[in-house]
C-alpha cells in the first residue's frame, strides 16, 4: 500500500502563492477537516493563536486523486535554485502530438503569466519549443510542458 503524501512550500504569502497554484493546477482550497464548518472553527478548536491562522493555505485536487498541497509562511526569503519542482503539463504531456499540445502550452503560459509567474528559460527541441522554466509570483522555479 502506498504511503500517502503531500507537499509543503515554504513561502512569505501563503494566501496569494496557494491562489496562483490553484490556478496552475486546477486545485480548490482544501475545505477543513470533518466535523469542522471552517478552517477558524479547527483553528480555535486546537487554540493556534488567531495571530497565526494566515500563517498557511491549503489545496487540494477536487477529483481526489494528486496530492494535497500546503504553503507555510516562512520569514527567510528563497534562497538559490529549488531542488525539487513540479511539471506543469499543461499541454498533456509529450505523449500529446505537438501541433496539439504546444497550442495548450502557450494557452497556459499566457494565464500563469498574467497571474504573475514569469520566464526563466525557453527550451527547444527537434528544432521548435517544447517547454518553459518558469518561476512562480515567489521565485518557485517549475516546469510547464
Amino acid at each position: 500500500m502506498p504511503t500517502r503524501w503531500s507537499l509543503t512550500i515554504d513561502c512569505a504569502h501563503p494566501a496569494r502563492l496557494a491562489e496562483f497554484w490553484a490556478l496552475a493546477l486546477g486545485y480548490a482550497p482544501k475545505p477543513p477537516p470533518k466535523g469542522f464548518g471552517s478552517w477558524e472553527e479547527w483553528f480555535a478548536h486546537y487554540d493556534v493563536p488567531e495571530e497565526e491562522w494566515d500563517d498557511g493555505a491549503y489545496l487540494s485536487d477536487p477529483d481526489g486523486d494528486g496530492p494535497a498541497l500546503s504553503f507555510m509562511k516562512v520569514p527567510e526569503p528563497k534562497a538559490g535554485k529549488n531542488r525539487l519542482h513540479l511539471d506543469v503539463q499543461a499541454g498533456g504531456g509529450r505523449e500529446v502530438p505537438w501541433e496539439v499540445r504546444w497550442p495548450r502550452v502557450l494557452e497556459a503560459l499566457a494565464r500563469l503569466t498574467a497571474a504573475g509567474a514569469t520566464i526563466v528559460h525557453e527550451y527547444e527541441a527537434q528544432g521548435r519549443p517544447d517547454h518553459y522554466i518558469m518561476a512562480d509570483p515567489e521565485g518557485n522555479e517549475f516546469c510547464l510542458l
